[in-house]
């Protein structure tokens, strides 16, 4: 009976697996074609060509898109088209290329890999990189505006805040001091750095729906919050265990800079430790929804075992 139970519970994992490799394969092309589509250099810029093909370079050259996929997986959990979903999956990409352009520029984290080629900078140069993450900030904010969604301008506020001083920018203004952080301020630097954007794509997603009410909204808020930060501590625990040619950036640069990590704080194992409860944590916020939400809860998995 036991070998029957196992080889039962082997082949439902197996299935479960199968099942999300052709979630994400089918989902990940809607994004890359969106993506495409939004930055189809207009016939009116020829003039600004090359600023454009860099934002194609910065974009479509490579990524997860795990961000974009999240906004599917609460998209479709709360009932929404998924053809609704793409504009705002196709903003929260655009902005994540952004800030990967301006966190590579030498005056930032200075990295001159970015997705296992040459940064923005280094293949088209500082002045044209600075103003290629400026034209993909604009852009995500116009092909939201301009969205089908059922609340274009609120959708915007929401993504506004997550990426500005409140949000993702104030967190790496604060990673930049280099001032000497405590567990609990470092957290909080993530939560706007890292975090602030992951829980936007979440919440963009549910407001494609019709179906999400106050709890299962908090419900989501609860896991957003949860697998961003596990999403963070992976990168600082990857930072020390993988290699430049698997992350696709350069290994090492935060003990190299002496920045504060979850592993400096913590140690690598307890920050692992912590990683893998952040992970449960999100996963069992989607409790009130059932089996519906196996995406997200496989995405969240994912924050914890990607390779880079």
């Amino acid at each position: 009976m036991m070998t029957q139970r196992v080889t039962i519970e082997s082949s439902e994992a197996a299935s479960s697996a199968a099942a999300m490799i052709t979630w994400q394969a089918a989902h990940r092309a809607r994004a890359e074609a969106a993506l495409d589509r939004f930055l189809a250099t207009p016939s009116s810029a020829e003039e600004a060509s090359c600023l454009w093909e860099a934002m194609r370079y910065a974009t479509l050259s490579g990524g997860k898109r795990w961000r974009a996929l999240l906004v599917y997986a609460a998209a479709e959990l709360c009932g929404a088209d998924v053809a609704l979903a793409d504009a705002p999956a196709a903003a929260v990409e655009l902005l994540h290329a952004y800030s990967l352009v301006h966190d590579d520029l030498p005056c930032m984290d200075d990295d001159a890999v970015r997705r296992g080629q040459p940064a923005c900078h280094v293949a088209f140069g500082e002045a044209l990189a600075l103003l290629t993450g400026d034209a993909l900030q604009a852009q995500a904010f116009l092909v939201l505006a301009q969205s089908r969604m059922p609340d274009p301008a609120a959708a915007c506020a929401l993504l506004a805040k997550a990426v500005g001083a409140c949000g993702m920018v104030g967190g790496q203004a604060r990673d930049l001091s280099g001032k000497a952080v405590t567990m609990e301020a470092l957290e909080a630097m993530h939560r706007k750095k890292t975090g602030a954007l992951i829980e936007a794509a979440v919440m963009l997603g549910a407001a494609c729906g019709t179906s999400a009410g106050h709890m299962a909204n908090a419900a989501l808020m609860r896991y957003a919050a949860a697998v961003g930060l596990a999403f963070q501590v992976a990168d600082d625990v990857l930072d020390v265990e993988g290699s430049t040619p698997d992350l696709g950036k350069t290994a090492g640069k935060d003990i190299a800079q002496n920045k504060a990590t979850y592993v400096a704080l913590l140690g690598l194992q307890n920050a692992k430790d912590k990683m893998h409860t952040l992970c449960e944590e999100a996963q069992q916020a989607l409790e009130l929804f059932g089996t519906a939400a196996w995406p997200l809860k496989s995405l969240a998995a994912q924050a914890v075992t990607r390779s880079r």
